[in-house]
C-alpha cells in the first residue's frame, strides 16, 4: 500500500490523503507502540474528504472517533496484538 497526504493538520494530529494503489481515501491517525510510532489509516469517502477540507472541525470529530477506536471497521490494515495508542 502507498499512502499520499493531501493535507496535515499538525495542531490536531491527523491528515487526509488516498491510498494510491486502490484509490481510496483516508484520514490517518498517530499512534505508539512500546517500540515503534506509526500512522493507523481509516477509509473515508471522496465526499468526506471534501467536507473535512471545508470544515476541518468535521475531521477533528472523525479523528477523535478514530482515536477512541470507534472506527475500526474502517481501517486499511488490522492492528497487532500490541497495538499503538494515539499520540
Amino acid at each position: 500500500m502507498r499512502f499520499e497526504d493531501s493535507y496535515v493538520s499538525r495542531e490536531h494530529r491527523y491528515s487526509l490523503g488516498q491510498e494510491l494503489n486502490s484509490g481510496k481515501f483516508y484520514l490517518s491517525i498517530p499512534v505508539s507502540n512500546r517500540l515503534v510510532d506509526y500512522e493507523e489509516y481509516y477509509e473515508i469517502t471522496e465526499s468526506q474528504v471534501d467536507a473535512f477540507t471545508l470544515n476541518p472541525q468535521l475531521a477533528l470529530e472523525f479523528a477523535d472517533q478514530c482515536r477512541n477506536r470507534l472506527m475500526d471497521n474502517r481501517l486499511f490494515i488490522r492492528p497487532g496484538t500490541d497495538r499503538g495508542v494515539p499520540g
